[in-house]
């Protein structure tokens, strides 16, 4: 399996990226974002939307869990799974990832039994040499996404 690795040196690198990747959507399309408080994930989720024409605002979920974006091309759910504490069954998580929409999944790693065996993992670490810069690692699983990140980065 392929990592890819990608320094990104600013918020709209970030954006860029998340945007690529856009380029690329499918339906039942998940992203896992993995990362510090203030590394990116929702940074690259705002990229992500604006490339998919969602209109509204997009704020992190945190207080919600799951948000659900359907102004854009495909409907967008937005999930902040750090809250849960590992507990999603009361939640209907699952049912997400066959809505036909692209689920963006924040503190994906807190909740790892219950990730689809196909995703695209992206993890941000913060640079120790400057605050603004962040190592993307992204990970592919299943053949769309190695042929996703084959065709973008």
């Amino acid at each position: 399996m392929n990592n890819y690795k990608i320094t990104s040196y600013s918020e709209s690198d970030t954006v860029e990226l998340a945007q690529n990747i856009e380029s690329e959507k499918f339906p039942n399309m998940v992203i896992c974002l993995i990362g510090d408080l203030g590394s990116g994930k929702t940074m690259f989720t705002k990229g992500f939307a604006s490339s998919l024409e969602v209109k509204e605002e997009i704020t992190s979920p945190t207080f919600n869990i799951i948000k659900e974006y359907t102004s854009g091309e495909l409907p967008l759910y937005h999930m902040d799974v750090y809250r849960l504490d590992g507990k999603v069954d009361d939640i209907g998580l699952e049912d997400y990832y066959n809505k036909g929409g692209i689920c963006i999944i924040e503190w994906a790693d807190m909740i790892k039994d219950y990730l689809p065996e196909e995703r695209l993992e992206i993890k941000f670490k913060l640079s120790n040499e400057d605050e603004d810069t962040r190592i993307i690692t992204i990970t592919p699983y299943g053949s769309k996404y190695e042929d996703l990140c084959e065709d973008v980065l």
